[in-house]
């Protein structure tokens, strides 16, 4: 059987924070062993008393205390990162991936904890064989804005395909960009250029030394950048499934659109 880690850092709002462990315990499972990693990054002791209690009911969960105490701020308009807490989240995935490679397991799947997954997500993944894969979701990043995913093609978050001495005119920028948001609303396995926060990883992606730190001469906004800057450069492809979305409570206010 597949051994699979289950991991990301956790700093998040109570009631966001059952919704998404409970779809974890919904996933197929069915001939996989998995276990979980969680970096608890809480301040909120309701936050932490939920990991807690979803590590007592349940087998194989290790939860690694952060030093920091950190404020995220999020409103319903944005969320307010800066270069300490990316980093900080960075230097947490890397334990996480050490985890990983130190129990041996077959696939390391990072779930950001505001995710809602369908139940097929996890075996699908595992199905499509793909060394890098993300399940995709849509994300209204500005509240009057249009749904984006969490997959792009270029750079930091460029949504088109372009050469490099290639002059585009606005209009081809906006034709690519639709063609490349409506190829993901229909169910397929899409490479793309950038991806994170949903990822099924195989262990021989680990173990080549693909992770989250900076790299140096690169001034990338994100370390989910700097880890696919490395995986392509070690020679792997990155992948999006389009079949089964993920559900991004990306607000409080989602919450509300969402029903368990």
């Amino acid at each position: 059987m597949k051994k699979i880690l289950i991991g990301t850092p956790v700093h998040q709002d109570p009631e966001i924070l059952k919704f998404y462990l409970s779809s974890l315990l919904e996933l197929d499972t069915s001939n996989l062993i998995v276990h979980y990693c969680f970096i608890d990054d809480n301040i909120a002791s309701a936050s932490k008393n939920i990991l807690n209690t979803f590590r007592n009911n349940n087998n194989n969960v290790k939860i690694l205390n952060s030093a920091f105490q950190d404020e995220y701020i999020k409103t319903n308009h944005t969320h307010q990162w800066n270069s300490h807490l990316i980093w900080k989240v960075a230097n947490f995935k890397n334990q996480i991936i050490r985890e990983a490679l130190e129990g041996s397991y077959d696939f390391l799947f990072f779930v950001d904890s505001d995710l809602i997954l369908q139940k097929e997500t996890l075996q699908h993944l595992i199905s499509t064989d793909k060394d890098i894969i993300s399940e995709i979701f849509w994300t209204k990043w500005d509240l009057n804005g249009p749904p984006l995913p969490q997959v792009w093609q270029k750079d930091t978050y460029t949504l088109y395909q372009h050469d490099p001495n290639e002059q585009l005119t606005p209009s081809d920028i906006k034709n690519r960009t639709l063609a490349f948001l409506n190829m993901l609303k229909h169910p397929g396995v899409y490479p793309v250029g950038g991806l994170g926060a949903l990822t099924l990883i195989k262990k021989e992606v680990l173990e080549k030394g693909v992770n989250f730190s900076e790299i140096q001469n690169i001034s990338f906004w994100g370390e989910d950048r700097h880890f696919c800057i490395r995986a392509i450069v070690h020679g792997f492809e990155l992948f999006v499934d389009t079949h089964y979305p993920a559900f991004h409570i990306y607000r409080k206010s989602d919450l509300t659109q969402f029903y368990i």
